[in-house]
């Protein structure tokens, strides 16, 4: 069994469950997504119920999808003798890299029904090297 080392004092282990509370938030806020590969090129879909057009962006970087946006969520209840409001807010990004052969001029980004779809196309296949026999014309 491995133990903490009392040299370390109090004060450090008071603090242990807090010290990851930043990410455990920004999981909280990230979309649900998945990525997949087929002949063509690539695809990426995020869910983002809720989210407007307006506060998602999609950028291509170094061979890296980023995909950013804030969620903004209110409601509201009212009754006779009670009253109920819930407000959430925060931001969110993902980041996809890309496979060597991903075009990253062929990105195409599409919103509907609360799914970001994203695909990838892949690079035209180059010239194999080597020689090249070139036709000559006779004038």
């Amino acid at each position: 069994m491995v133990e903490k080392s009392h040299t370390t004092g109090f004060w450090p282990s008071l603090y242990d469950p807090f010290r990851n509370v930043s990410t455990r938030m920004a999981d909280w806020f990230a979309p649900a997504s998945e990525a997949s590969a087929n002949g063509d090129g690539y695809s990426i879909s995020l869910e983002l119920p809720g989210v407007a057009e307006k506060d998602v962006s999609v950028t291509v970087d170094d061979g890296v999808v980023t995909v950013k946006g804030e969620k903004h969520s209110e409601k509201e209840e009212k009754g006779d003798s009670w009253y109920f409001s819930e407000r959430q807010f925060g931001s969110f990004s993902r980041s996809f890299r890309l496979p060597p052969e991903a075009d990253p001029a062929a990105v195409r980004a599409d919103l509907k029904d609360g799914v970001l779809s994203i695909s990838i196309g892949k690079k035209q296949a180059a010239p194999e090297k080597g020689a090249t026999e070139i036709p000559i014309s006779v004038k």
